[in-house]
């Protein structure tokens, strides 16, 4: 380990080492697949590491990428008055991130991003959505459900239901049918969720509206809401599925691509057309840093109806970097190219 040199060490966790970890636990091939997918970023970023590298060298930083198995050993030889740990992909289940900011705290090093508490509460949906609605924010009220039974019956809905995996990301055990009109069906779904993915699931209420990704870097110190890049996110459906999210990354979004079956979601920014939503959406997104303790790296995914009225639906500390919106957002925001923002941003955390 390099010492002195200010350096930035970026811990990932590769999408094969969950794959296998996950078959050895039981998982049939194809759905350890299908969890191991939401860890396309580590993937999609890889082939830009050299890029890294010599955008850090560019502000006299050394780049340092640690999958996540050695980032014991790693950081725990890392020089606490130089270093930078940046955790790209997070989890408390299937996946393992979050271990990299508290071994980070261990250690006594500086990081990107939000405390390791938050890194465990994201990927939790029943119990994040708890926290938002205690702080006040519009998300919708959530039951839980696990193989059949109800652990929190979920509030009464005209429009019907959304059911979605609990601690799963990157739209695993999403299907066409997730929106859902009647209570059996939402338990329905919770079965196939568990027998799939060992996993509950969370039961909303459905609404309406556009999907929206509100994206922030602060790469600057001090950069508040007014950096914040708020896009509608086109897919042509209502709902984003697993099945379209494995086209878009990693390994399986390559064969998409191949095959000609990639097609990226269309992104038009919100103030263009409801610029009162844009408004309300940057309000949310200063209660969730002051009142939650988001910082330096999130994104934030909401409904959006034709009145301007927002729902809240989900926060994410690791959002996915290499991802097409993240890309756009740093080349609109702070028209940089990703490895450019990446390397700003620790050189500014380093010599501030």
């Amino acid at each position: 380990m390099l010492q002195n040199k200010p350096s930035l060490i970026l811990v990932h966790e590769p999408e094969k080492a969950c794959l296998d970890r996950l078959v050895a636990d039981g998982f049939p091939a194809e759905r350890a697949l299908e969890i191991s997918s939401y860890l396309a970023q580590s993937t999609d970023l890889a082939p830009e590491f050299d890029e890294l590298t010599a955008a850090c060298e560019r502000r006299g930083l050394a780049f340092l990428p640690v999958e996540l198995d050695d980032a014991s050993t790693a950081l725990a030889k890392a020089d606490p008055a130089a270093t930078l740990v940046w955790t790209l992909t997070d989890g408390i289940a299937y996946f393992r991130g979050a271990a990299a900011p508290a071994l980070a705290r261990l250690n006594g090093l500086k990081t990107i991003g939000a405390d390791d508490a938050l890194f465990a509460l994201c990927q939790d949906k029943f119990r994040s959505g708890a926290v938002l609605g205690a702080l006040d924010l519009p998300v919708p009220q959530a039951g839980l459900a696990r193989d059949g039974r109800w652990l929190a019956e979920p509030t009464r809905s005209e429009a019907g239901w959304f059911v979605k995996p609990n601690r799963l990301g990157s739209k695993v055990g999403i299907w066409p049918d997730s929106r859902c009109k009647d209570l059996a069906h939402a338990l329905e779904l919770s079965r196939r969720v568990y027998a799939a993915y060992r996993d509950d699931v969370v039961v909303q209420p459905y609404v309406a509206g556009r999907n929206v990704r509100a994206s922030f870097l602060g790469v600057e110190p001090d950069t508040g809401a007014e950096a914040l890049g708020i896009a509608f996110v086109d897919s042509g459906g209502d709902f984003q599925t697993m099945a379209d999210s494995m086209a878009l990354y990693g390994e399986t979004g390559e064969a998409a691509r191949a095959a000609g079956l990639y097609s990226e979601p269309v992104l038009e920014p919100v103030a263009d057309t409801q610029p009162a939503a844009a408004a309300t959406i940057r309000r949310i997104a200063e209660r969730l840093v002051s009142g939650l303790g988001l910082r330096d790296v999130f994104s934030i995914d909401f409904r959006v109806e034709a009145n301007d009225h927002v729902h809240l639906i989900e926060f994410e500390v690791c959002p996915g970097l290499p991802c097409f919106d993240f890309r756009a957002y740093c080349r609109q925001q702070w028209g940089m190219t990703l490895a450019d923002a990446m390397a700003g941003t620790a050189a500014n955390r380093l010599n501030g």
